[in-house]
């Protein structure tokens, strides 16, 4: 990839900052482009000032509903013009990792009818735990608010929540929920944390479940070894879900999620334990376990996966795009018929962020947010 700074970007902020928190702001400002698979493209600021951007879905074509992980949500236009806070949120544990989390619209959603998928971290007595909930918005307020499912993964630990939603279009949401900073939970079934969860739409379990009829395992349970998934996409054209977790030191791993089957947490690893050189596990694959379908050593830390669509960029169709905190840019990875990985390209590096949720818009462009607060908008350049 070549990119090419078209300004300095510090002093592009600088010089914008402020310019974009409120209605009053004329456009989104190109601040770097760049070229990939022969397409070139400009990255843009839409909006700043946001607190841990965690989650965002279009709410209607120019409309994006954001949700902070302090507790609070914004609806910002696509051209950063104005910003609407969202009322009738519930009191989230919003400590550590944990917080408001991930945001999705049901598929087909219209307002002001359709549901919005929300996850997130809240207290039961003095531990926390992921809960997966829906509401409808009017207007600026979220109302009928309904938790589907307040999950078994209550700790004292505010550590790896999760927790991204995915659906399948056949009337099935996916959501992922991390280990909750304890390493035996991924091999327990009698919690939900390190697992994949799958619900009907309306938060009961679907009878094809892979263990609804198995004693002592929670029938929600779709996969499990998992140590913190933070990105979930699901392949309409194939039918397939694809997973990102976060390993312990190295070892982030992006995984074809199969029904039913066991991904290796804490058992298997490729990471390394963060008080010395020794290998995490009994090995980095054994039998019975899904291995990975790619590793990333040292860990980029990823935050979110899209499975990009769009007719915007065409050399991309097909790809899988990470949000990725540590090393700070955006992970692009090409794949064959087959699923199989074949090439990997690092896309917005001179920004320097920490890249946190990823969404496809209507017109197939690619808006992503930082922990920085920024909102950000990838198009064809013009």
């Amino acid at each position: 990839m070549i990119v090419s700074v078209v300004r300095t970007i510090s002093l592009v902020l600088l010089s914008i900052s402020g310019a974009l928190l409120f209605a009053g702001a004329a456009k989104a400002i190109e601040v770097i482009t760049g070229s990939s698979n022969s397409m070139n493209y400009q990255v843009s600021l839409v909006a700043q000032d946001l607190s841990v951007p965690w989650g965002v879905t279009f709410i209607s074509p120019n409309q994006l509903l954001i949700t902070q992980r302090h507790g609070e949500a914004v609806i910002i236009d696509t051209a950063g013009n104005n910003r609407t806070q969202v009322k009738g949120l519930p009191n989230v544990a919003a400590a550590g990792q944990g917080g408001l989390l991930d945001v999705v619209t049901e598929p087909g959603y219209q307002l002001p009818n359709g549901w919005l998928y929300f996850t997130y971290s809240k207290m039961l007595g003095d531990q926390a735990v992921t809960v997966l909930a829906r509401s409808k918005l009017d207007q600026d307020t979220l109302t009928q608010w309904q938790e589907l499912l307040v999950t078994n993964s209550a700790t004292t630990s505010y550590r790896h929540f999760g927790s991204r939603i995915a659906f399948d279009q056949q009337g099935h949401l996916f959501f992922s929920v991390g280990d909750r900073g304890e390493r035996p939970n991924g091999q327990d079934l009698t919690t939900h944390a390190g697992c994949i969860l799958r619900l009907n739409m309306d938060g009961t379990v679907p009878a094809d479940n892979p263990f609804v009829s198995t004693p002592d395992v929670l029938p929600e349970i779709w996969s499990y070894g998992h140590r913190n998934p933070q990105g979930l996409a699901f392949d309409l054209r194939n039918n397939r879900l694809w997973a990102i977790e976060h390993g312990p030191r190295g070892g982030d791993e992006i995984n074809l999620i199969v029904k039913g089957s066991n991904y290796g947490w804490p058992v298997t690893s490729h990471g390394k334990e963060y008080w010395g050189p020794l290998s995490v596990g009994e090995a980095t694959e054994k039998e019975g376990i899904v291995s990975p379908h790619k590793v990333y050593i040292p860990s980029i830390a990823p935050g979110s996966l899209l499975h990009y669509t769009g007719d915007a960029f065409p050399g991309w169709q097909g790809d899988l795009f990470a949000g990725a905190l540590k090393l700070e840019h955006i992970n692009r990875l090409s794949l064959n018929k087959d699923g199989d990985i074949i090439s990997e390209e690092r896309l917005v590096s001179p920004l320097k962020e920490r890249i946190r949720a990823l969404i496809q818009s209507p017109e197939g462009w690619i808006y992503f947010t930082t922990d920085s607060g920024n909102l950000y908008l990838i198009s064809p350049e013009r």
